[in-house]
């Protein structure tokens, strides 16, 4: 049922656990399902240097936590803003109908860290 990649970041959680010092950090929830996604990002000089996330929730939703942080690290703010579920769903080799929430509340998080770091 989940492709390699998305078992791959299960299992293998890039950049999972807190952000001591975080520029920003922001939490969005699933009210449907009740995933809560938390990211912590350190920016500098108009780039994201980390990201570390903490996730409750499905398979899914932990992978798609954990290639959103790799996706946001280096990347400029305005180069964040173009991360879509599309593109997370893509990365991981494609996401099963009932599973795509994961990839939504990851933009919901990119989202949500952009209007807070541009307050």
């Amino acid at each position: 049922m989940f492709s390699k990649a998305v078992l791959d970041h299960f299992q293998n959680p890039r950049n999972a656990g807190e952000l001591p010092g975080a520029t920003s950090v922001v939490e969005v929830t699933n009210p449907v399902c009740g995933d809560i996604l938390r990211l912590a990002v350190r920016v500098a000089g108009g780039r994201i240097i980390e990201a570390r996330f903490q996730t409750r929730g499905c398979v899914t939703s932990i992978a798609c936590s954990s290639l959103l942080t790799e996706l946001l690290i280096g990347r400029s703010l305005v180069e964040a803003a173009a991360i879509t579920p599309q593109l997370i769903d893509e990365r991981l080799g494609g996401l099963e109908p009932a599973t795509h929430h994961a990839a939504e509340l990851a933009r919901d998080a990119v989202e949500a860290l952009l209007a807070r770091v541009h307050r």
